[in-house]
């Protein structure tokens, strides 16, 4: 009898930690729910003071990043999820082009993206609960204290952690109420803030400049490279593709419409910071929250500063709790072929991975130490986030060289949706999107002029060898793999190549349409069972 290959849908999260539901059902997403679906998850409130920075620029660096970065990529996912519809996502694409060598390390580079990503939103957590206090005064001098940040930080990643042991529903309430409570009502009373305050003829902070920045000084654009990781998750949120009627036809557009909606609201959220903060003294952890304060004062409701700044840091403490747990549920599913040690997989009565929370969890601790050695809790931040962009991005390079080579390995692959205008649109489509992720991968390496970041050489020394030990941990582990951290009762569907009995690298002989039968797909799955630990591809 034929193993059955298939999985019970698991909750997903985009790389910049917010989770999407998923569909199942042919049909079940039309285009505008498609439209909504992305923007809802890729939308967020914490990264606007970055960008205000740049004042009337940022609304360039939005427009050039989704065009160079989030439409050829969600083209890109878009094919690839309607193409290999079997479960693993990110890790089946790259895995179908180079093997599982490399299909391991891209799941576990994304992985690792949300756990850099993470003492980046615990420290904005810090700053929230800092600015629930009075005066203003006071509560500026307690968001920029080292000591503090770190030790909040850690009690809000560790007191949620050990929630999360009692299971993934009581974590979800926490989830769902807090992003209600931090991103949505939040945002929407900033944009009625910033109406309102304009109607009252108030003193506007954004002064002109040239809509298009000064390329010749490298150092004052870093910034505007961690708008790619505002942009992520389209890797996983394409997976919802076969669920719409006609994706060829409505996910083009869907991807559009969400692009204009997400550019229009980052910008004007970023605009609206910048009409009562001047750019030079706009702070990445701060500002969003002084900003809450100087429109509620100009009605008379100076309080309502702390109550937003309360909202805020229950909107935080919902992210984390959504994301503490869903990550490692993703990856201990790929582990379970053989990747992690079966003590690495073991759960509790609840159905909770504690081992690998455990080792995310010292992840963060270390990671949130570089509070110590950087001069200021901004430049922290900051650190983190560029860290985080740099990892996500070379997964990103990943994902376009498994496009590149699937189109030429498996031409005949029967495709739900094609990146548009054949190999013209394939080869544009790559130059771009390649074109601005190692621009935004180099730009993540220099320390920005706009923050204090203490010594040059001990920002990038950080990035430089933090990456490099990122990317090395999947290798070794792969590389150290054992037969026996193979679970008995995961059952993965096989490969393509697998099936075929060829290599990743070698052209398919499949005919346009084949689809391999049961048998094909068990004696493709026991060969893989028995080769584990001995391949080296």
């Amino acid at each position: 009898m034929s193993k059955k290959v298939t999985q019970p849908p698991q909750t997903e999260y985009t790389a910049s930690g917010r989770k999407k539901p998923v569909s199942t059902a042919k049909g079940t997403i039309t285009m505008m729910a498609m439209a909504i679906l992305i923007t809802t998850s890729i939308l967020s409130l914490r990264g606007l003071p970055s960008e205000a920075k740049f004042g009337i620029q940022s609304i360039f660096y939005y427009i050039f990043a989704a065009i160079v970065f989030l439409l050829p990529f969600s083209l890109v996912c878009a094919e690839l999820a309607s193409t290999y519809t079997k479960q693993g996502g990110l890790y089946r694409w790259v895995s179908e082009a180079f093997g599982p060598r490399w299909g391991w390390t891209a799941m576990y580079l994304e992985w690792q993206t949300i756990i850099i990503w993470f003492p980046t939103v615990l420290i904005f957590g810090a700053v929230s609960l800092a600015y629930i206090f009075w005066p203003e005064s006071f509560d500026e001098k307690l968001a920029s204290n080292k000591l503090y940040t770190l030790i909040v930080a850690l009690l809000i990643y560790w007191g949620v952690t050990f929630n999360s042991f009692r299971g993934t529903k009581v974590a979800n309430r926490v989830s769902t109420l807090g992003g209600l409570c931090g991103t949505i009502i939040p945002g929407a009373i900033l944009i009625v803030l910033g109406v309102v305050y304009v109607c009252m003829g108030k003193t506007i902070d954004l002064k002109p400049m040239p809509f298009f920045p000064d390329f010749s000084h490298i150092s004052t654009i870093v910034l505007a490279a961690s708008i790619f990781l505002f942009y992520g998750g389209m890797e996983i949120q394409a997976v919802h593709i076969n669920d719409m009627r006609n994706p060829a036809k409505d996910f083009p557009k869907a991807v559009f419409l969400s692009i204009f909606v997400i550019v229009a609201m980052y910008a004007i959220g970023t605009l609206i910071i910048g009409l009562v903060i001047p750019s030079e003294k706009i702070n990445l952890v701060q500002s969003l929250l002084t900003a809450y304060n100087v429109f509620w004062s100009t009605i008379g409701l100076e309080w309502m500063g702390n109550v937003i700044a309360l909202f805020i840091m229950v909107g935080v403490i919902g992210q984390v709790s959504a994301l503490v747990n869903g990550p490692s549920v993703g990856l201990m599913a790929v582990a379970q072929s053989g990747y992690l040690p079966m003590s690495m997989q073991k759960v509790n009565d609840k159905g909770v991975n504690k081992p690998i929370m455990y080792v995310a969890g010292i992840f963060v601790t270390i990671l949130s130490l570089v509070l110590i050695v950087l001069p200021t809790v901004e430049s922290a931040y900051q650190i983190m986030s560029q860290m985080a962009t740099i990892i996500y991005l070379i997964m990103v390079l990943m994902v376009y060289g498994a496009f590149i080579r699937l189109r030429r390995t498996q031409p005949n692959k029967t495709r739900g949706f094609k990146v548009p205008c054949g190999k013209a649109g394939e080869w544009f489509v790559c130059i771009l999107g390649i074109a601005g992720a190692v621009l935004a991968l180099l730009l993540s390496y220099l320390p920005p002029s706009q923050i204090e970041t203490g010594s040059p050489v001990v920002y990038v020394g950080i990035l430089l060898a933090g990456v490099a030990v990122f990317v090395a941990l999947p290798l070794v582990v792969y590389a150290k793999r054992k037969p026996s951290w193979r679970n008995p009762n995961a059952h993965f569907y096989p490969f393509d190549w697998q099936i075929e009995g060829r290599k990743p690298w070698e052209v398919s002989k499949w005919s346009a349409g084949y689809e391999p039968s049961e048998e094909e797909v068990d004696a493709a799955e026991g060969n893989a069972i028995s080769c584990h630990g001995k391949d080296k591809t």
